[in-house]
């Protein structure tokens, strides 16, 4: 979480730096907006000259100004924001509750239950629950992965073991029950940072009509059970024409399962 709220920090920090770039940037003076009589009127003000009612004439202008108007109060809102981020970063304690029993003395350790998993251990018992998998039809190609478990695809082998090099815990064709159906998504993943369960279909055949007819079908199927694309759902593809990148593989699990 720590993390999380530093690195919200940094990017607040970048924010209000081009927000000042672009402010700067923009026509002199502010904007005020007046009603009367049902109509909105737009008063120019700068420095010490007088203010100054605008006409439709000077569009260009009153664009800027309510940008100009508008971004002030986006970097006025990020400034609050990254102030009171600095404030929590230095009262954030360093111990977090999951991490107190990795904390205690060794003799101490073996006596006690952990009360709250560390991710750690979160994870080591989420890849220990026992599922079955879908099974293989006789004669199928045999492809294996670093941890030794056997997938569909050479592409699959790759993109587990780009999870397993990243240490992105996952079970392969763990069923999932959709409705009143069990399907077996490729890889169902728990993402470590807020301990969320979701799912990757890779779609490697994009060049068979055939194999394109299911697709959508089973992102309707997730969909109706309550997993949407985005949030819990992702998808890679590949045909003959354009194979899986690794490079565009890994910055999409940087991206999604951190």
């Amino acid at each position: 979480m720590l993390d999380v709220i530093k690195s919200r920090k940094e990017l607040l920090s970048r924010t209000i730096d081009r927000l000042a770039e672009k402010i700067a940037s923009l026509p002199e003076g502010s904007i005020l907006v007046k009603h009367h009589n049902g109509t909105s009127h737009f008063i120019y003000y700068k420095g010490n000259q007088k203010a100054k009612y605008l006409s439709k004439k000077d569009q260009s202008l009153i664009k800027s100004l309510v940008q100009k108007k508008y971004l002030k109060l986006v970097q006025k809102a990020a400034k609050q924001e990254a102030e009171a981020l600095s404030k929590t970063i230095k009262l954030y304690p360093r111990t977090r509750m999951e991490n107190v029993y990795d904390d205690l003395p060794s003799e101490l350790k073996k006596h006690a239950i952990p009360l709250v998993p560390d991710d750690e251990q979160y994870a080591a018992k989420w890849q220990a629950e026992p599922f079955k998998p879908k099974p293989f039809k006789k004669g199928a190609p045999e492809y294996y992965t670093l941890k030794g478990e056997r997938v569909r695809s050479k592409s699959e082998v790759i993109i587990a073991d780009r999870l397993y090099a990243k240490g992105i815990p996952y079970k392969y064709e763990c069923p999932l029950k959709v409705g009143k159906e069990i399907i077996h998504p490729d890889f169902t993943i728990l993402r470590i940072s807020d301990r969320k369960v979701l799912y990757h279909e890779h779609c490697g055949k994009m060049s068979d009509p055939e194999y394109t007819k299911e697709i959508p079908e089973r992102a309707i199927k997730y969909t109706r059970s309550g997993i949407f694309q985005g949030d819990k759902l992702f998808y890679t593809f590949e045909s003959a024409e354009c194979p899986l990148d690794v490079k565009v593989l890994d910055d999409f699990i940087e991206k999604n399962y951190r």
